[in-house]
């Protein structure tokens, strides 16, 4: 298989372990910290890790993990440490793997989106012991390519961190568009204050926060009322609008027509149609 996951599941660990020390992988490891502390070797050298780290090591790579009690966030020193991890192999693997340098090391945000795909990939393995393998396979592949996504993007620029910051907000953004959420929410991502996340996100995208999310919503309301069924208050209930009148409001001023008649026009039904209040 191009992608073949031979082991996968999800790791909690209360008690002190340290696993065997091996001299050299058979197959890629990949290992994603979830939550807690622990230690690893990396390149040769004992270093922490901490939730949001990605460990990527390759067949004849070394490995070794110790479990014991860490100072936690919130001050207790205790024995902690949770990680999904992955054992697989395959030529698209390969490929994927020469494609770049890759560090043995490396934080990504913990978003929800990632780590959904985390555990799709270890309840497609147990249900497909023998049968649609492929389907893990496939999942295994999205979540190499979001670490390619995440690498990508956190060595954009050389302003000591500034943009991938600002890229962190932008993927909380994304990922919460269609819900309810507060410019705090989007500034604790980056572990930044609201003000600094307020200016940080403006100078590298040219619009403040609300701005961009309001295009997400507005855009995914467009195409919804193009290609679903759903009524126009059902549309912008979905889409992030707390009212039909404000979705009402906010379309017209951004497309310069109401949802209604943008409706019909787009789907070709505007004549002998009731047109909507202005």
């Amino acid at each position: 298989m191009d992608c073949e996951v031979l082991t996968a599941g999800y790791s909690y660990h209360s008690k002190p372990f340290r696993s065997e020390a091996y001299p050299g992988l058979s197959n890629y490891l990949i290992r994603f910290q979830s939550e807690g502390r622990c230690k690893a070797v990396v390149d040769g050298t004992l270093r922490p890790v901490e939730p949001g780290d990605l460990l990527l090591l390759k067949p004849g790579d070394p490995y070794e993990l110790r479990i014991e009690a860490e100072l936690q966030p919130s001050g207790d020193t205790v024995v902690a440490s949770g990680d999904y991890y992955f054992f697989c192999r395959g030529r698209w693997l390969d490929e994927w793997w020469a494609e770049r340098k890759r560090p043995r090391l490396m934080n990504l945000p913990l978003h929800d989106n990632l780590l959904s795909v985390c555990r799709q990939i270890v309840l497609e393995h147990y249900r497909s012991k023998r049968k649609y393998t492929e389907i893990a396979e496939h999942y295994m592949r999205i979540f190499c390519l979001i670490v390619d996504r995440e690498m990508t993007e956190h060595s954009v620029g050389t302003d000591g961190g500034k943009s991938f910051l600002a890229q962190r907000m932008r993927n909380y953004v994304e990922e919460h568009a269609l819900e309810s959420f507060k410019l705090e929410d989007v500034a604790r991502s980056a572990g930044l204050s609201p003000s600094r996340a307020v200016h940080l996100f403006k100078a590298c995208f040219g619009q403040s926060i609300m701005q961009y999310a309001l295009h997400i919503r507005l855009s995914v309301a467009r195409e919804r009322m193009l290609y679903s069924p759903m009524s126009l208050e059902q549309i912008a209930e979905l889409s992030g609008f707390s009212s039909y009148s404000y979705f009402h409001r906010t379309f017209r001023a951004h497309y310069g027509t109401s949802p209604k008649r943008y409706q019909q026009e787009q789907l070709g039904h505007s004549y002998g149609a009731a047109a909507e209040p202005e």
